[in-house]
């Protein structure tokens, strides 16, 4: 198992934990899209996501921080649903994807 790999499950896991269910596997070893927008990848031994056009870091490889962090800015994005989200709803989904991911 790669580096990445292990710390992408090691992230997951602890997503799980803190109740985001959501998040699933690209199938490239780096990449755990959470939402519609908010995508968390590890490279160069960081955590590093971004939603919508904004991208964030989290130093190291911390993945219960990481998953707190992401876990926190998750229940905020449902909340209060941004303004990108609908347009890139749409354009990842087509009119389908309705009110929710």
């Amino acid at each position: 198992m790669t580096e990445a790999r292990a710390a992408t499950e090691r992230l997951r896991a602890e997503l799980r934990v803190l109740g985001v269910t959501t998040a699933y596997e690209m199938g490239d070893d780096v990449t755990l899209p959470v939402w519609i927008g908010l995508v968390v990848r590890y490279r160069d031994g960081f955590y590093r996501w971004q939603e919508g056009p904004v991208k964030r870091r989290h130093l190291g490889t911390d993945a219960v921080g990481c998953a707190i962090r992401v876990a926190r800015r998750f229940t905020e994005l449902q909340a209060d649903v941004p303004l990108w989200w609908d347009d890139l709803a749409k354009e990842s989904r087509g009119n389908l994807a309705q009110d929710y991911p």
